[in-house]
């Protein structure tokens, strides 16, 4: 049955409505079998098929938890413990809310990323659109002529002329290449996704940007975890699996082996200065002497989302001045690969 639910996905909203609707619902002290069936009334697509699993399994004396650990693509780990953890302690409602905001602050995280990429990815279609026209319309009636006359190409020339013959000379041909290369990324990115990730996260830019969204996600889920009242380490385990970079994840993990020798978490984070900031490490060690560290880890995650907006701000307006220059010297090298050989022919003509 669990494989069943496997690859039902929600999205973001969809996610957030499900989780507020049970929580103000559990607020107002409505049974929760009482307040899945009250969902399920207006409950479209996905979020039908979580609420009829949930109303079965809690008929069938089961946890809510247990719902949600079928639904992998839906809920993460942490946010399955976190809800165990709150069904145990008999706070659910509140539980529920701290994961809504959680999952919203997600969300917000994530947009900002995906509108920093916008633009690149525009400019790069507006380029790829650009060459084809070039390599389609123009360069085939030049190079008719080009073909007619007897002079010696130069070799950007003749690339771009090899290129078009191909493109227009065989199209079926050149589209099946690109599906055939654009499948062949798409397997290696669902099954060997770290080869692609460890290329494109050894960039100078996106290698300090995505260890801080790293940063970000561990500090927040940490923050969460405990709050819930789950220990250190199991806690510690859970959080590192948000992280993506591998550098990052071994520093949590010898963290993690230095906490359950005995040690605080300030002194398994000092291992590795270059990732974790001596001044976020400090905020830690207050915390864990005080006893706030939830809190402590509360103002990091805070702080990091700020610089990585920041960052990301800043690396979009460098970015764009750069992506520009580049598809202009490329364009332009293109029409002066067409343009130098009509030159040149003129200037044989000139000299005849």
């Amino acid at each position: 049955m669990a494989k069943k639910y496997s690859s039902v996905r929600l999205g973001g909203e969809d996610k957030i409505n499900l989780i507020s609707g049970i929580a103000t619902m559990l607020s107002a002290g409505i049974p929760i079998l009482e307040t899945v069936n009250s969902l399920l009334d207006e409950a479209k697509g996905n979020t039908k098929i979580i609420l009829e699993a949930m109303r079965d399994d809690l008929a069938a004396g089961q946890f809510m938890h247990e719902t949600l650990g079928k639904f992998p693509k839906v809920f993460d780990k942490v946010t399955i413990n976190l809800v165990r953890a709150a069904e145990e302690a008999g706070n659910l409602e509140q539980t529920l809310a701290d994961v809504q905001d959680s999952i919203r602050k997600q969300m917000e995280f994530n947009d900002k990323i995906k509108s920093a990429m916008m633009y690149p990815v525009f400019v790069m279609v507006v380029f790829v659109g650009v060459l084809l026209m070039i390599l389609v319309v123009v360069v085939p009636k030049i190079s008719q002529v080009f073909s007619r006359m007897n002079m010696e190409l130069p070799l950007p020339t003749r690339i771009m002329m090899q290129s078009s013959n191909a493109l227009v000379g065989h199209p079926f041909i050149v589209t099946g290449s690109v599906v055939v290369f654009f499948v062949v990324l798409a397997l290696i990115f669902k099954y060997q996704r770290h080869v692609l990730t460890r290329v494109l996260f050894a960039l100078p830019i996106v290698r300090g940007l995505v260890k801080n969204i790293d940063l970000t996600r561990f500090t927040r889920s940490l923050y969460l975890l405990l709050t819930s009242g789950l220990p250190i380490v199991f806690a510690l385990e859970l959080a590192s699996e948000v992280v993506v970079r591998d550098d990052v994840q071994k520093m949590l993990q010898t963290a993690q082996e230095m906490v359950v020798s005995g040690k605080s978490l300030s002194e398994g984070l000092k291992t590795d200065n270059h990732i974790m900031p001596g001044s976020l490490v400090k905020l830690i060690e207050v915390g864990e002497k005080s006893g706030t560290l939830d809190v402590s880890l509360r103002t990091i995650s805070e702080s990091l989302d700020y610089k990585v907006s920041k960052d990301l701000a800043s690396a979009t307006a460098l970015l764009e001045p750069i992506m520009l220059v580049g598809v202009g010297v490329a364009v332009g090298g293109m029409m002066l690969a067409i343009i130098a050989p009509i030159y040149g022919l003129i200037a044989n003509v000139g000299v005849r």
